[in-house]
């Protein structure tokens, strides 16, 4: 559940989108990770406040794993090829060890460097996982002055907006308002 004092317009996305959009609105940049506050607020917001540690080093970690993914996003829109090296940096300080439970059921416990890298390595290995769903459902909201990304779950693979409640409604409005004055100066 998300932190009520989470300001972002878009929460709840995949763990490494979500980190994505802790940067938001073109227009007045917003940045919920300017400092050791909007690190907690996000840390809480996406569940990790118990587990990873809001110290200033946990924060640099997860700006660079941010700008990682960032850039490999920017590619991927582009049809660039991708720079993976930052990435595979962030996840060069953890790995995912698999063992066989006291139930007799398969176990995965994340280990890393140190407490500092666990929510960075873990943005990093859920973008690799959103990877494996399908890179294509990684998109950037198509409203002009929109800079938040989603992960397009819909069944036909249509989803257009952050939100249909906020750009979608925008996009339309501005749709129908150009339609009507184009109608008027005729």
């Amino acid at each position: 559940m998300a932190d009520p004092r989470d300001p972002r317009p878009l929460i709840g996305e995949p763990l490494a989108l979500d980190l994505l959009n802790t940067r938001w609105n073109p227009v007045a940049p917003r940045d919920l990770l300017t400092d050791l506050d909007g690190y907690r607020i996000w840390l809480s917001s996406v569940g990790l406040a118990d587990r990873c540690p809001a110290d200033q080093a946990s924060l640099a970690a997860v700006r660079t794993v941010r700008d990682a993914v960032a850039g490999l996003v920017l590619a991927g829109e582009q049809g660039r090829p991708a720079a993976p090296e930052a990435l595979n940096e962030v996840l060069a300080h953890g790995r995912i060890r698999r063992t066989l439970g006291a139930d007799g059921g398969p176990a995965e416990q994340v280990e890393t460097d140190g407490p500092q890298w666990t929510a960075a390595w873990l943005a990093a290995d859920n973008y690799l996982d959103l990877l494996r769903q399908g890179a294509h459902r990684i998109r950037g909201c198509a409203h002009e002055e929109c800079i938040l990304h989603f992960f397009d779950t819909s069944q036909n693979g249509r989803r257009r907006w952050c939100s249909m409640a906020a750009c979608g409604n925008r996009a339309k409005a501005a749709r129908h308002y150009r339609r009507t004055a184009r109608a008027e100066t005729v």
